[in-house]
């Protein structure tokens, strides 16, 4: 068999069993490519044209359509059967105890997102929610000059972020701390990152079984969605420096955030999945529209 073959037959089953895709790839075809070549332990990048006529061994066949029906069998991400997840062209370690990295954020920390809102003096950072410590990684190779926090609230995620801190060589600049919300982290920060918890209950309910296998503590933001965002808009204002930013993903729930804080001046920042589904808060806007009134407990 032909490596094209192969990976027109596992693009084949991986279609006829009605499989959710979101965790890095969107459709059976790139998900197919992702399984096998990295089971043929191909770069991920190969260009599949001028090599698909290779000729393949019956035991790497095996290997790789074995690896196909672990996806479909156990619907769990592809990331969770390889342990590995790219962002931004980095790879990350990745395994059931941490969501997979996909945030849009990254998109924003690699292309200059939001560069100008920065100041010149920009030092402390805070990842908050860091998972496996993607944003954390991110951060510290986008700017040399800082130092990063990634702070969760699951010491499971927290093992998973160490691995991949010390598998890029950052432990000397990007540190991990356990706290419940912003609980463990006074500040002053400069920027801060958080991806949070923020499916809405009706959402989560329909989740299919791959989003499932994730950590629900990293996805269910209750009835609203809003109810991690609640408690970090409350606490962050005294706790972010002057000329602070906050840089918040929030996926497709903007009507519910926009319902819970009418009056946040709100700068919608432009990603691959749309113009809003991240946004950016200054110090002066939070400390001018964070009241009792605006920001429920």
């Amino acid at each position: 068999m032909t490596l094209q073959e192969l990976l027109d037959r596992s693009q084949d089953r991986l279609e006829a069993a009605g499989l959710v895709y979101g965790h890095g790839t969107t459709n059976a075809r790139d998900e197919a490519a992702w399984l096998v070549l990295w089971s043929l332990g191909m770069p991920l990048d190969s260009d599949l044209d001028a090599i698909g006529c290779q000729e393949l061994q019956a035991a790497q066949v095996g290997e790789a359509e074995a690896l196909i029906g672990r996806r479909i069998e156990t619907r769990q991400p592809a990331a969770y059967l390889t342990r590995e997840a790219w962002l931004q062209g980095v790879p990350f370690y990745v395994d059931e105890r941490a969501i997979v990295p996909r945030s849009f954020i990254a998109e924003l920390i690699a292309d200059g997102g939001f560069d100008a809102w920065l100041g010149e003096d920009t030092r402390q950072v805070l990842d908050l929610c860091t998972g496996n410590g993607s944003l954390a990684v991110l951060a510290a190779m986008a700017w040399p000059e800082v130092q990063v926090t990634g702070a969760d609230l699951s010491p499971e995620a927290l093992a998973v972020a160490r691995i991949n801190v010390d598998r890029h060589g950052l432990q000397d600049r990007v540190h991990l701390i356990e706290s419940d919300g912003l609980a463990a982290c006074p500040g002053p920060w400069d920027l801060v990152l958080c991806n949070p918890p923020y499916v809405n209950a009706d959402s989560m309910s329909a989740l299919p079984p791959e989003f499932r296998a994730e950590p629900e503590l990293a996805l269910a933001g209750g009835a609203d969605g809003m109810d991690f965002v609640r408690a970090l808009l409350r606490d962050l204002p005294p706790r972010l420096s002057p000329h602070g930013v906050l840089v918040l993903e929030i996926g497709h729930e903007r009507p519910f955030f926009e319902a819970a804080f009418p009056q946040l001046e709100v700068v919608w920042l432009s990603t691959s999945a749309g113009d809003d589904q991240v946004l950016l808060l200054t110090a002066d806007a939070l400390r001018a529209a964070t009241s009792p009134a605006s920001v429920s407990p």
